[in-house]
């Protein structure tokens, strides 16, 4: 029974680091009465790395990443078409709007290979508005779905644009074809490390934390495990980006600091051919400066004691000194024998 549960065990976790995710989105925005922020914005992230940007000053969009020789082109609808879309929906004037609003649009498609060879494409065009979701285009019938009530006008007008949906159609249809073929091979695998520091409220505690980074792509699974079990009630810090495009995650869990058993960090990535299991050495970041302080903190005492110690002989020796000594009729001092 425990060999079935460790097959079925290891069987998900390597499925998992065996699925392959890609996928491409072209994301805009744009704000009305935009006093410090640019009125127009777009980019495309491939496989959560910006490709490309607009440039408001050349009217042009601006290759990112030198590499992305084949990166796909943009969608077809412009950026004066996007500003009008949003004066439209703002009741604005193309000069003047008196209240600030907000339209999104994020247009793309995502690819999933899983371990059994099967593979799941999606594409997408969909609208929001000051922050609530508005439009959707369903590629398959080139209509509009309208995902709020303030859209149902907007929808009658953009389903009878035959001429753009079909455009999109064949965008969308590209996109995943473009996706089916991507093979951006650039992989970077995680720099693991597991390390301990006091409890801030119970110092009989330990927080075990598990710091892993510079991965690429961004999906990872990691787990602190007691005996090669996974602890329950870890805290995860989630997926977050470095600097240089790659990717960081921390997780963490309280346990007893007088607790003998093996623990470790397992790790699983597609830079990685096989899991990696990181073992804690043991070792406390800040017990030993608690334990410093305490060394540090005697020292000062004993030192103190020492000083005072020497002050009191001193007095001590000037007042026996004093005590052996008379004053003479002739004003001088004779010693006591």
């Amino acid at each position: 029974m425990f060999l079935c549960f460790v097959f079925i065990f290891l069987l998900f976790y390597l499925s998992d680091a065996q699925q392959e995710k890609h996928s491409l989105h072209f994301k805009f925005t744009a704000l009305s009465k935009a006093d410090n922020f640019p009125e127009f914005s777009a980019g495309a992230v491939a496989d959560d790395r910006q490709i490309k940007h607009y440039s408001n000053e050349e009217r042009d969009w601006i290759l990112t990443e030198d590499d992305w020789i084949s990166a796909p082109e943009e969608p077809p609808d412009s950026r004066d078409w996007f500003l009008h879309q949003l004066n439209t929906l703002s009741n604005c004037t193309d000069s003047q709007c008196s209240e600030l609003h907000v339209l999104q649009r994020m247009i793309g498609c995502e690819l999933e290979k899983l371990p059994d060879g099967t593979v799941s494409l999606r594409a997408f065009d969909e609208y929001g508005f000051d922050g609530e979701d508005f439009m959707a285009f369903d590629s398959d019938t080139l209509q509009w779905i309208d995902k709020n009530p303030k859209a149902k006008e907007t929808k009658m007008h953009w389903d009878l644009q035959t001429v753009r949906n079909e455009l999109l159609h064949h965008y969308l249809k590209t996109c995943m074809n473009w996706i089916s073929t991507f093979n951006y091979t650039q992989k970077n695998s995680p720099d693991v490390r597991v390390f301990a520091r006091r409890a801030p409220d119970d110092h009989s505690k330990l927080v075990l934390i598990c710091l892993t980074t510079g991965f690429y792509p961004r999906d990872i699974e990691m787990n602190i495990r007691l005996n090669r079990i996974n602890i329950e009630r870890q805290t995860s810090s989630g997926i977050r980006p470095n600097d240089d495009e790659a990717f960081q995650m921390r997780s963490s869990v309280e346990i007893d600091s007088k607790d003998k058993g093996s623990f470790d960090c397992l790790v699983i990535h597609s830079s990685l051919t096989e899991p990696v299991s990181v073992e804690w050495d043991g070792a406390c970041f800040d017990c030993e400066t608690e334990f410093l302080w305490f060394v540090i903190a005697g020292a000062a005492v004993l030192v103190l004691v020492l000083v005072l110690a020497v002050i009191c002989y001193c007095i001590y020796k000037r007042k026996k000194s004093n005590d052996h000594t008379y004053v003479c009729d002739d004003g001088g001092e004779r010693n006591i024998i």
